[in-house]
């Protein structure tokens, strides 16, 4: 698998590409903004290591013009930036995970093999989950609400997966941080929130419950 790190931090960058390289990964890096946006619209990555504060053009914009050319590629956000209105920005722009410096060489490795995981699966015979107007396939990993397709990040997926292999139950955040984060995941539980508000808003606000003290339940109703 092909990697891109977009990192303006030089030593960091090669340091990086070493230790993947060394997992088996083919790695290729840049080190300002509007050459790893380049770079990633070429189609060829796996996943993209992106850094938030990049010359030429931020991690933020290089994230939401990925997106809105329509690529799917998985990306871990990296940054000195700390805070729960950082983390919900980059979210926003289309992110699927976020790693805040200085980060643990063993837990970043641990997130790029989750995303690549997670973006690998579907190759067998996943079911098509049908609740009312919402058609989750997850073995082609598309999602359909009527007749129009949305567009969901990995993350946003596999939460939304989550929620619909148990459609009309309630499931806790725990499990969802658990089946989605892995292990490895040491932040803020309440990421569960901002990926449920984020499905809310690309589905419909009322597709998914908030069960007060006990977690979220997909509806099976229109």
């Amino acid at each position: 698998m092909r990697l891109l790190i977009v990192e303006d931090e030089k030593r960091l960058a090669v340091s990086l590409a070493k230790g993947l390289t060394a997992e088996g990964y083919a790695v290729d890096v840049v080190h300002d903004g509007l050459e790893g946006l380049h770079r990633a619209g070429e189609g060829v990555y796996d996943l993209v290591i992106l850094d938030i504060m990049l010359p030429g053009l931020n991690g933020y914009r290089v994230c939401a013009a990925l997106r809105a050319a329509g690529h799917d590629v998985p990306i871990l956000m990296l940054t000195a930036k700390d805070g729960e209105y950082d983390e919900a920005e980059g979210l926003d722009t289309g992110a699927d995970d976020y790693l805040t410096k200085p980060f643990s060489y063993v837990v970043l490795v641990a997130r790029v093999k989750a995303l690549l995981r997670r973006r690998g699966q579907g190759a067998g015979a996943s079911p098509v989950h049908v609740h009312g107007d919402l058609r989750v396939d997850t073995a082609a990993r598309r999602v359909f609400l009527g007749e129009d397709e949305v567009t969901l990040t990995a993350k946003e997926f596999a939460v939304l997966e989550q929620l619909v292999v148990r459609a009309g139950q309630v499931v806790s955040k725990a499990e969802i941080l658990e089946h989605v984060w892995d292990f490895a995941y040491d932040g803020d539980p309440n990421i569960v929130e901002v990926y449920v508000s984020a499905l809310r808003r690309k589905l419909r606000a009322g597709l998914i419950r908030t069960v007060r003290g006990a977690g979220y339940r997909l509806e099976t109703g229109r």
